[in-house]
């Protein structure tokens, strides 16, 4: 038998010097990580700017705030924050616009994870025919008129209940539970059944858990809008018990608008909950939204 050649080492000298084209991947890798970077700074600071200057003025007194509007506050007043809270009312419109936006984003939340489970497993006729619908729905006006009248004809009009109503639809948020729940593996739903786990159980204790991110997703979502909303507290709310805080703002302003430190310091309280809300589910926001991107 002949025997089989062993192949050659290649050897390395120590003195060889390196194609010049070796370090080109990594000259270039450094120029896009910096100019990446600085394009991140510019947008950071194109977003943080107006903020910062908010913060500033609701730190500064009348006059100095008439002496430089967008410059760094000299006395840190922060009797701002204090005066406003007492002044805007804050108290009532903060609890009324919790108690929409709890309810509301709990009802919308659990009622969507329901509907979508069954269009996004085609467990119901016309399954594909529905999300197209809803998918639609993304680009129709809102329908005003037709809904005041039904909120009016219902008894509801000026009331907490007819308002929180209002906001028990979303479409962008069904859609994102729907292509979320693709990803979930279907045999998962037959070794439920097959242990005789119901319908009810099984979303609630098992598939509830698998979809955080997408429910984190959609409760941030629906949560903001709810809180922000302006135009149906307009239409829908005139007792001023009622008023959510967005209302109340409106009103503060209209009253105190030409004091603009105490009016930043409005804005600020305003926004702070959904802030908090948003540091706490911001880890599974990116999750959420990157698989009801690309699912289906």
């Amino acid at each position: 038998m002949s025997a089989i050649a062993e192949p050659t080492p290649i050897e390395v000298h120590p003195g060889a010097k390196k194609s010049p084209n070796s370090a080109k991947p990594t000259q270039s890798g450094t120029r896009q990580k910096i100019s990446s970077y600085a394009m991140l700074g510019l947008l950071a600071a194109f977003y943080t700017g107006p903020l910062l200057v908010l913060i500033f003025a609701s730190m500064k007194t009348l006059p100095e705030f008439f002496k430089d509007p967008t410059g760094l506050p000299e006395s840190f007043a922060l009797d701002n924050f204090t005066e406003a809270w007492g002044l805007a009312n804050f108290p009532s419109y903060l609890v009324n616009s919790l108690i929409y936006t709890i309810v509301a984003t709990s009802l919308f939340v659990l009622m969507s994870v329901f509907v979508a489970f069954p269009i996004a497993r085609g467990y119901v006729k016309g399954s594909g025919a529905l999300l197209t619908l809803y998918v639609v729905a993304l680009f129709l006006p809102p329908a005003l008129i037709p809904q005041f009248q039904l909120i009016l004809n219902l008894g509801l009009f000026n009331t907490r209940t007819g308002y929180i109503l209002l906001f028990l639809i979303n479409p962008i948020g069904l859609i994102i539970l729907v292509n979320y729940i693709k990803s979930i593996p279907r045999e998962l739903d037959e070794s439920a059944a097959m242990d005789g786990c119901g319908y009810i159980r099984f979303v609630w204790s098992i598939l509830i858990p698998l979809i955080r991110p997408a429910i984190a997703t959609v409760t941030v979502l629906h949560a903001i809008g709810i809180w922000n909303e302006l135009i149906l507290a307009t239409v829908y709310l005139t007792n001023d018990d009622l008023y959510p805080i967005t209302r109340g703002l409106i009103v503060f302003e209209g009253v105190y608008g030409s004091d603009w430190p105490k009016l930043a310091a409005a804005v600020l309280m305003l926004m702070l909950p959904m802030l908090v809300l948003y540091m706490f589910l911001q880890r599974y926001i990116i999750s959420g939204l990157t698989s009801g991107a690309v699912k289906g």
